[in-house]
Order: structure tokens, then C-alpha cells, then sequence
């Protein structure tokens, strides 16, 4: 199943893919994608729904960010062995683990801010994992039952900011509009396994990643085991899973963007996001 969410900025409806690639209303099932319907009984109702009973949504309207309501935006760092490697990096003996701000949530296709200043903006195509119901302290053998599904992330990055402003790598990765979700929520029924996923990026239609979360360091289970260690996860929190090899810091020579370049990324069986890059509004 594939929720979504569409209409202008800050007014989206709930919605459904259907079979035929339409848009089916939600708006008198649920009042949102968001933590009260991402339990398992509430997305068992939803599946049970003949999508020809609900409204369909005519045209071609904007989607918006696939799940509402995120309370964390949680990311792990050089979790590919293969990105670790291009950058020269260490794997790390444990998740990396950072924040980035919840209002760098935008839609899959809503355009992209170069920030004031920026030099080395950069792209990563990441698995988002969101959490369903509450996870505290759980066990890996548990810890996919606390999953409602999945979706494409683009974790922004401002390399510049991230490595030489100093402290964490929060300030790097949190610019409006640096966290790109969507275009839905893939249910975790539909998504048999998480670590066989194919992924890519291009930019200005050159093909910049191209990778598999079969190379993940720490897979899915075991993030949502260990982060639940630190922190209570709760629904509709996303975990952004690191990203392959191919972001513009590994180029050699490095490549960034600047405005007016295109992205387009995707996630095998989770949907394409394009963006278009602009300057930073005030």
C-alpha cells in the first residue's frame, strides 16, 4: 500500500496510490499520514478499503512530504561500506547517529535551497525508515514490527557547514528544505526486504549514485533496535539510513550544486523525487 500526501503547502490531504496510479482521498478515513494511523490495525483497515470506494482526486497535483506530524528526523552516517570507503573513512564500530531539523521536511518534488554562503551543497538518496508504533529498548528480533513502511529521503547536505562550522553535523544538514520525503509510504508488507533495494541519484540527468542497500552497514532491524536503545521512537519518527557511494564530496574533483540543476532519485518499489535546485529565499 502507498499513502501519501498532496494539495498546496501546508493544507495536503491524506491519500492512496492505487492500482492504476491514481489518487485516492482519504480525508474521511483518517485525518492525516501521520502517528495515529501508522499502527498495524489502522493500516490493516486501510488495506481493506476497495480504493474504487474512495474519492479519486482529479489532475495532477502537488504531492507533499508522505508522512506528517515527523517529532524526530533521525539519520546515521557512513552507514554504506562503499560511501565510507569514497570518502576515506573508517566504518564506524557502532551507528553514527545525527539529527536533522524537522523543518527540513519538504515534498518529493518541491524545490531545493542552495543556503546563503554555501559552497559544497551536496545530495545523498537514502532509505527512510518510519516508525509505526512506540519503540523503546527493543529487540532486534522485534524491532520490524515497529516499522510502518518506507520511503525515498534526500539528506541534503551542506559539506562546508557539516565539517568545518564546527559541532555537530546538524548544521550541514538542516537548511529548509534538506529533507526531501516521499513520494509515499510504502507499507512493510510490500517491501519484503529492506536490505535488496536498488537506489540511484542523477543530477542534470548524469548518473551520480548508483547502489543497493545490500551494502548497508547496519541494516534496518538493527537500527531501529539500537536507536531505541538511546531514545524512545515514536510514530511517524524517520530514520534516513545512510547513503551508496557517488555523492558529489567522493567525485574527485568534488562537485556540488549550484542553482539551477535538477535531481532525480529513487528508490526500487518506493517512487522517484525530483528537485530542482534555487537560491535561498529570506
Amino acid at each position: 500500500m502507498r499513502l501519501l500526501r498532496y494539495g498546496p503547502v501546508g493544507r495536503e490531504r491524506p491519500g492512496l496510490l492505487d492500482t492504476t496510479g491514481q489518487i485516492r482521498d482519504l480525508g474521511g478515513v483518517i485525518a492525516d499520514v501521520a502517528g495515529p494511523a501508522l499502527g498495524d490495525a489502522m493500516l490493516a483497515r486501510l488495506k481493506a478499503l476497495d480504493p474504487a470506494s474512495l474519492p479519486l482526486v482529479e489532475g495532477n497535483p502537488r504531492l507533499g512530504p508522505c508522512v506528517a506530524g515527523v517529532g524526530k528526523f533521525i539519520c546515521v552516517g557512513l552507514n554504506y561500506s562503499d560511501h565510507a570507503a569514497e570518502t576515506g573513512a573508517t566504518v564506524p564500530p557502532e551507528p553514527i547517529l545525527f539529527f536533522k531539523a524537522t523543518s527540513a521536511i519538504t515534498g518529493p518534488n518541491d524545490p531545493v535551497e542552495i543556503p546563503r554562503g554555501s559552497v559544497k551543497t551536496d545530495w545523498e538518496v537514502e532509505l527512510g525508515v518510519i516508525i509505526g508504533t512506540r519503540a523503546k529498548y527493543v529487540a532486534e528480533a522485534d524491532a520490524m514490527a515497529h516499522v510502518a513502511g518506507y520511503c525515498v529521503v534526500n539528506d541534503m547536505s551542506e559539506r562546508d557547514f557539516q565539517m568545518h562550522r564546527q559541532g555537530q553535523w546538524m548544521k550541514g544538514k538542516s537548511h529548509d528544505t534538506f529533507g526531501p520525503i516521499g513520494p509515499w509510504l510504502v507499507t512493510r508488507d510490500d517491501v519484503p526486504d529492506p536490505q535488496n533495494l536498488a537506489m540511484f541519484l542523477d543530477v542534470d540527468g548524469k548518473r551520480y549514485q548508483n547502489g543497493s542497500t545490500r551494502t548497508m552497514v547496519y541494516g534496518v532491524a538493527h537500527l531501529v533496535h539500537y536507536i531505541s536503545q538511546f531514545m524512545t521512537l515514536e510514530p511517524g519518527d524517520i530514520i534516513s539510513t545512510g547513503t551508496p557511494p557517488g555523492v558529489g564530496l567522493g567525485q574527485k574533483p568534488p562537485v556540488y550544486l549550484v542553482a539551477g540543476q535538477t535531481m532525480h532519485l529513487g528508490i526500487e518499489g518506493l517512487g522517484h523525487q525530483t528537485q530542482v535546485t534555487i537560491p535561498a529565499g529570506s
